[in-house]
């Protein structure tokens, strides 16, 4: 067995210090060092854990992932469509559930086969974790600098590697929502392009936004591209839990996330995270417009969910129903005053100009950009 205090010391020594995952009991030792040892974000499911990291990343933190193999397949949209393109690297540990030749449960018979020729036809690079310590440390060595080099790196972890590590109980904080405002009059309706004017007009020198997948980053492009943006491609659903890991690790920046119906609704699970951990300098803004707008207008089913009343029962300190782009700048100004992290939800109009163009320059240009302007080259 790894003697799990010294890998977990050298993994901090190497500079991982931000944890995001969901329990496996292959790995609960080493998710205990993590709780009890370094700063751990308890994730809703692994695309969420991905993402988080993954903010955390772009934040200047160096960045590990605790995922089932079971659960590597929910982590594929992001770390294909997400990590890929950004070029933005993780340090994961994947644990071996079925296998093959050991007696496991039936549901992890065919991933437990399948475990490493996923991380190969997703190219991730990956070894097997020794059950040595000593040769355990020499390769996460060898994975630092891949992650140096911008490559993510997953060890696979067999079934009784970590020895036992107790969990000192660190109770994650009661959040109580404080503040909610709920629809109360006609909705104005306005396009995607006014409303985005106005998010973007309150910016400042400080302000990072994160524009959730599709129109919504194409948009935002085009009435101002700006060092502090980030345009989301693919990862559909991961902008707030990316931006949640951005905002834990950068608390002197303020993260505007805007996120659309679609993109929620996909991974509604991430707003009782963002609420635990809750940053104060996070603000969640949802752009409704009932519809996939860049897939051809199909809709969605946001027409039925209460979305203000979903934040408010996560746990978001306020959370708000707008109704019109001036309601919508005050509520900014009334959060850059006094911060805690805040759900506006505004309906919009459907729709798009057909001439709308995509961001010219590419996502690994974007992601180094916004480390430039947070003050780093990397992390």
């Amino acid at each position: 067995m790894i003697q799990t205090g010294r890998l977990g010391e050298q993994l901090q020594a190497l500079g991982f210090e931000f944890f995001s995952g969901v329990p496996c009991s292959c790995l609960k030792h080493f998710i205990n060092y993590a709780i009890n040892e370094c700063q751990y974000v308890a994730a809703a499911n692994e695309g969420d854990a991905v993402a988080i990291a993954s903010g955390a990343f772009l934040g200047g933190q160096k960045s590990v992932v605790l995922m089932q193999n079971s659960g590597l397949t929910n982590a594929v949209s992001p770390l294909v469509s997400l990590n890929q393109p950004f070029r933005i690297p993780l340090l994961g540990f994947v644990s071996l559930r079925g296998e093959p030749g050991k007696q496991d449960e039936p549901q992890h018979e065919l991933i437990g086969r399948q475990t490493t020729k996923l991380l190969e036809l997703m190219e991730i690079k990956w070894q097997y974790l020794s059950s040595d310590t000593d040769e355990a440390i020499k390769q996460l060595s060898e994975a630092s600098s891949w992650i140096g080099r911008n490559q993510p790196f997953f060890f696979v972890v067999r079934d009784g590697t970590f020895a036992p590590v107790a969990l000192m109980r660190k109770e994650l904080p009661a959040r109580a929502n404080q503040c909610k405002a709920l629809k109360s009059q006609e909705d104005q309706m306005p396009s995607r392009y006014e409303a985005l004017t106005v998010i973007n007009g309150m910016k400042d020198a400080h302000t990072i936004q994160l524009a959730t997948t599709g129109i919504t980053g194409r948009v935002l492009y085009e009435i101002e591209d700006s060092p502090g943006n980030l345009y989301m491609v693919g990862s559909m659903g991961c902008v707030s839990s990316l931006g949640l890991g951005l905002s834990l690790v950068q608390s002197n920046k303020d993260v505007v996330v805007i996120d659309g119906d679609g993109s929620l609704l996909m991974r509604m699970g991430s707003l009782a995270t963002n609420a635990t951990y809750s940053p104060i300098n996070m603000l969640h803004i949802l752009l409704d417009n009932n519809a996939h707008d860049s897939t051809g207008g199909q809709g969605t089913v946001s027409h039925n969910v209460e979305f203000v009343e979903v934040a408010a029962s996560c746990g978001y300190v306020k959370s708000i129903y707008v109704h019109h782009l001036a309601e919508l700048q005050a509520a900014i100004e009334e959060w850059k005053r006094t911060k805690g992290l805040t759900f506006l939800h505004m309906r919009t109009s459907k729709g798009h100009k057909e001439s709308l163009g995509r961001p010219q320059i590419k996502p690994h240009e974007i992601k180094e950009r916004l480390q430039q302007f947070l003050g780093m080259v990397g992390p």
